[in-house]
Formats: structure tokens, C-alpha cells, sequence
């Protein structure tokens, strides 16, 4: 039987975790699977412009863009997740593929803060950073 920290999950991210971001050392070891797009499900929020975070909707969704990583439970568990802004927490997601992967998500209690803005139409978290134009509400 394969040992635990041995199995892998795809993980789906989208904002510091992206190449190049302040939280992407977590991922230092994992394999990157390549740049992929979630189904057109979800709404993109930027909190304080500090990160972002997907919000699951019905209707009014886009294909928000980010990278797809090979990533060990282990990994996961002590070196992602504990990077992750109390504002956020794991969930499963569609893919535009169709396949799924776990991502995090913004928890609906987080929506209604100060500062949560929706950037669905920057073009994903770098574009919108890029914009330097911080789109308060």
C-alpha cells in the first residue's frame, strides 16, 4: 500500500499560490500540471487586494484561469493550507474540462466583509493585479 504522504490530489490554484507569489514556496516539489481554467461556475473576489477567492454561483459565472499542481496530502496539509487566509477554505471544483480538482474557495461568511470586491472581469488574479487599479465598490 502506498504510503500517505505519497498520495496525490490535484489541487487547483488561483492567487498567491500562482508561480511567482508570496505562498508558492508550499508548492516547491509538487508537479505543475499546466495552466487551466475552472467551468464557467464561479465568481472571482478580490479580499482587501491582498488575494482572491472563488465563490461558487448558479448563473453569472466565469472561467477564472490558474495553475493545476500535483500535490501530496502531506504537502497539502503542512505546508499549503497553513498559508491560506483565514477568509478561504478547501473545497472541490469544476474544471472547464469537466474534471475536478480541490481549490480554495471563499467562505460565504467572507462575502459580505468590508473590501471583498468582484474582479470576475479582470481576467483572473495576475491580470488584476497587473491593472494597478484596485476596483473598490
Amino acid at each position: 500500500m502506498q504510503e500517505e504522504q505519497d498520495i496525490t490530489v490535484r489541487m487547483f490554484v488561483n492567487g498567491q499560490a500562482l508561480a511567482g507569489g508570496c505562498i508558492n514556496f508550499a508548492l516547491e516539489g509538487a508537479t505543475f500540471l499546466g495552466c487551466v481554467n475552472t467551468a464557467a461556475n464561479y465568481r472571482f473576489y478580490s479580499v482587501r487586494d491582498e488575494f482572491p477567492g472563488l465563490l461558487p454561483v448558479r448563473e453569472g459565472g466565469a472561467n477564472i484561469p490558474g495553475e493545476l499542481y500535483d500535490v501530496s496530502y502531506t504537502q497539502l496539509q503542512d505546508r499549503l493550507l497553513p498559508n491560506e487566509p483565514e477568509e478561504l477554505e478547501l473545497t472541490v471544483i469544476k474544471l472547464e474540462d469537466g474534471s475536478g480538482s480541490l481549490s480554495m474557495r471563499l467562505r460565504e461568511s467572507a462575502i459580505s466583509l468590508p473590501a471583498v470586491v468582484d474582479i470576475t472581469a479582470s481576467g483572473g488574479w495576475l491580470a488584476y493585479r497587473k491593472s494597478g487599479q484596485p476596483q473598490r465598490s
